[in-house]
């Protein structure tokens, strides 16, 4: 790491006040160049409006900021932007029918200097293999963007941020959506730019990403709570401090499995790579399924819940009265209407009606139970949401207040909530606690643990093989479309899971 390190921003105790809410206060932080700074918090601790106040999206309410030293008042985003202040964000800002090139340049395409008027392309090219050499960065600038993977999209977001002349990359983020070897990829680019000279924010709930920083931040409530320079980053004292108590569970795994078989899935095959996928999900139990990011994780809980279509094998499923196509779901309406859940991978693309508040969100995948003589009985439908918004300890205001402004923890379990309220006996929950804080996913781990005390099955789909070891009671370890192994989990470590999973199989 490069020894000799600047200070390039500051906040001098900064708050910021909305109606009601002081989201930080009195706050203050030092970044350098050449340093990762950690920044980790629940969800409502302030990371991103400390985020928007460096970005020029708020102002401080009262307090400094300082820019190499000197105070300054960033107006906007694009004075931000030209003080060498880039942030990526967790939902990616690229026009996917654009090239590489494209995307890195947008907005600001050289143009030739005899005829300014014309994009002088060839330089696009070349200044995005500078670019894209310095971060070492193996990609084509004529590629399509829509045709990249989401880690190598996030590297040509990175690449965007550069070309820009930044001094400050704030990554909100950026491994919630990647895999464990996209995400090792990443560190060594962060570590890269860090060597570099570039002073960088990593905004992050996973509490194995914490080796990468140089020093970390804590936050709860709009404060730091805690500061810890590399070689004193404890992980059990950072999980302390950010929840304001000891959190003795972690990982608070119940064991429910029983004897009792209440899914069987038969060599199934599909057009989206699944090949001859069999397993089975005993009453009570928590069925794992680990894998790098495009093994088939996700394709197996898209099939067996009707989304993609099931070409060979069957599916069997203990007392479900709908007569099933063939031994297989053939729409999600079918699998819905047979007790099958599905917490999808992106809450907020397919999983959730952001518009709609938490009340709408929890009926809506069985709108029969609230319907009165053809009729929907509004009231009928707010008592047994709050029901299940009380059981599940989301926040109050999901009541009546769009889903959109809820954390994540909340849009999570509101999602959970749903299927509850829809009795259904197998939920498919695909990356339930990515992108969420630690205080969230402790109670996501619990709800599982309500749901198998009643003898329902989970499938727990994550990329985290450490929550997969401390909930599963046994897991499948899927590799390009196959399950090629299933283990108990008291007879497997986390070497092992890496092992099978990225190795690649003939």
């Amino acid at each position: 790491m490069n020894e000799i390190k600047e200070l390039l921003w500051e906040l001098k105790n900064v708050t910021k006040v909305f109606p009601g809410v002081k989201a930080i206060n009195n706050l203050s932080l030092k970044i350098y160049s050449s340093e990762v700074h950690g920044m980790i918090g629940e969800n409502g601790s302030g990371k991103s409006t400390i985020v928007k106040c460096l970005s020029g999206v708020y102002q401080p309410t009262s307090g400094k900021i300082f820019y190499r030293g000197n105070p300054i008042v960033i107006h906007n985003p694009m004075m931000a932007c030209s003080l060498g202040v880039a942030t990526i964000y967790q939902e990616l800002s690229l026009v996917p029918s654009l090239t590489v090139a494209e995307n890195i340049y947008i907005g600001r395409l050289p143009r030739k200097e005899r005829f300014p008027f014309i994009v002088d392309w060839q330089e696009i090219v070349k200044k995005s293999l500078v670019i894209l050499k310095k971060l070492g960065i193996d990609l084509d600038p004529l590629n399509i963007v829509a045709d990249l993977s989401i880690a190598q999209q996030q590297m040509v977001e990175i690449a965007k941020a550069l070309s820009r002349n930044a001094n400050l990359i704030i990554m909100d983020e950026p491994s919630a959506a990647i895999g464990m070897e996209e995400t090792k990829r990443l560190h060594e680019i962060v570590l890269n730019m860090a060597m570099q000279g570039y002073g960088i924010i990593y905004i992050t709930h996973r509490l194995d990403e914490l080796s990468v920083m140089d020093c970390v931040t804590v936050l709860k409530d709009g404060e730091v709570v805690g500061d810890r320079a590399k070689g004193r980053i404890n992980v059990k004292e950072i999980v302390n401090l950010m929840i304001g108590h000891d959190v003795k569970e972690h990982y608070p795994k119940q064991i429910n499995q029983t004897n009792d078989t209440l899914l069987t899935v038969s060599d199934i095959y599909t057009k989206k790579g699944i090949n001859g996928v069999s397993f089975t999900v005993h009453q009570g139990e928590v069925f794992g399924l680990a894998g790098s990011i495009g093994s088939g994780r996700t394709e197996i809980g898209h099939a067996i819940f009707g989304i993609d279509d099931i070409t060979d094998g069957s599916i069997k499923l203990q007392n479900c009265q709908v007569v099933m196509t063939k031994d297989k779901f053939t729409t999600p309406r079918e699998a819905i209407k047979c007790g099958v859940a599905l917490l999808t991978e992106n809450r907020k693309y397919n999983g959730l009606f952001m518009n709609f508040n938490g009340v709408n969100n929890v009926s809506i995948a069985k709108l029969k139970k609230i319907v009165h003589r053809g009729i929907l009985d509004l009231n009928k439908e707010e008592i047994f949401a709050k029901e299940y918004i009380d059981k599940l300890k989301i926040t109050p205001t999901a009541v009546e207040q769009s889903v959109e402004f809820l954390s994540g923890g909340n849009q999570q379990k509101v999602i959970i909530a749903r299927w509850m309220f829809c009795e259904a006996n197998i939920f498919i929950l695909d990356e339930p606690t990515q992108g969420i804080d630690i205080g969230a996913k402790v109670e996501v781990y619990r709800l599982i643990n309500d749901i198998t005390s009643h003898g329902k099955g989970v499938i727990f789909i994550s990329s985290d093989f450490e929550e997969l070891l401390a909930m599963s009671d046994r897991i499948g370890i899927v590799n390009k479309g196959k399950i090629i192994a299933v283990k108990e989990v008291k007879n497997i470590n986390k070497k092992y899971l890496i092992e099978k999973a990225f190795v690649n199989q003939v």
